[in-house]
């Protein structure tokens, strides 16, 4: 982690002019916290329609005064007006707004083309145009599609299975282009299943770890796609924060212009996961001792098997995940228990477990 150090100690000494889409979002927010804390000057872009102002509002708590130094506009990424006036005078983007999420793309597929390709090309137009020195965005493991193996690695993808993956293909590919129609340098960020504190427990796309933990402690069913060996490669935040202030600030020009798998080169199983967030709730909540899942069919478009080869990102970013499953779940049980226990709205209802990928 020295090289990490390296960085964070750089930032330090000269802070720099950034742009955080999906700013509300449970990555942006902590994003955003990482970035103030380093003393850097932050815009924020948001239309709210995923993000939550509760996710600013604890950011500006942790932060504390310097939340001076950061900058909202709420708008939509699917303005490239909006784009343009938010890429003004900065030098780095870190662009994460999307709609997110395998089984939101199925149920609307012209919205996920709308926010994540039309938005995702306004982007890259308005931060070239604003001579921005290096855009990052947030690709996906999904992009892996029906690829054979468990162990993903960046020289190879197969067929998307939702319209999500398709996005997140595309965006990759007008990336690819704009280095070489307009020599625009960017960095794409394959997240695997990134997940920590202010991560939404509740909504019909909510993710697996919040959801279960959420469902465990309300005494409520907790529910498994398939027969819980699916397994995926589980990243704490924290992590994913560390990806992109390396990609940010990354100084090798041959590490520009490439994508990098984002996640801890460990697969664990449904159950796996289940057990873990079982045990480490128990001391709060005695009566989940013999708690079982139920399960139910797989779910249309998701990946079998996914585990992150994160040798290329250690090669050429210098990034050395710092969190295991184990210490990340119990790190998120401790940050947001009482927020997971308390009671769900009433439009809450019973749910299937999701199984996002980011």
């Amino acid at each position: 982690m020295a090289h990490y150090a390296d960085v964070l100690e750089a930032l330090h000494a000269r802070p720099r002019r950034w742009l955080v889409t999906g700013a509300a979002g449970f990555i942006g927010s902590n994003l955003i916290e990482a970035l103030l804390g380093l003393g850097q000057h932050v815009v924020g872009l948001d239309n709210f329609s995923a993000g939550r102002r509760q996710n600013l509002a604890q950011a500006r708590a942790a932060v504390g005064e310097r939340w001076t130094a950061f900058r909202l506009i709420e708008g939509d990424v699917r303005s490239l007006d909006t784009c343009r006036q938010a890429c003004r005078s900065v030098e780095i983007v870190l662009h994460h707004a999307a709609l997110a999420g395998v089984p939101q793309s199925i149920a609307d597929p012209i919205a996920a083309g709308e926010s994540n390709v039309t938005g995702f090309l306004n982007m890259l137009v308005a931060a070239h145009a604003a001579g921005v020195s290096r855009f990052v965005y947030a690709s996906s493991s999904a992009v892996y599609g029906d690829r054979a193996g468990r162990l993903k690695s960046e020289s190879a993808t197969g067929r998307p299975l939702s319209p999500y993956a398709v996005t997140k293909v595309v965006n990759e590919l007008y990336a690819q282009n704009f280095a070489r129609c307009y020599g625009f340098g960017s960095i794409g960020l394959r997240y695997f299943n990134v997940f920590g504190p202010r991560q939404d427990p509740e909504g019909a796309y909510a993710a697996v770890i919040p959801r279960w933990i959420s469902e465990m402690t309300r005494g409520e069913p907790v529910y498994i796609n398939g027969d819980g060996e699916t397994t995926r490669d589980f990243c704490y935040v924290d992590d994913a924060v560390q990806a992109n202030l390396l990609a940010a600030t990354v100084a090798d020009a041959s590490a520009v212009n490439q994508v990098y798998n984002v996640g801890c080169n460990a697969a664990t199983s449904l159950n796996e996961l289940f057990e873990t967030i079982r045990a480490l709730l128990e001391p709060r909540v005695p009566r989940l001792r013999g708690l079982r899942p139920v399960y139910h069919e797989f779910r249309e478009g998701d990946v079998r098997f996914s585990q992150a080869d994160i040798s290329k990102a250690e090669r050429l970013l210098g990034y050395r995940p710092a969190w295991r499953i184990r210490d990340g779940l119990a790190r998120t049980i401790e940050l947001c228990f009482g927020q997971l226990a308390s009671p769900r709205p009433r439009n809450g209802g019973r749910r299937r477990s999701p199984l996002s990928v980011a």
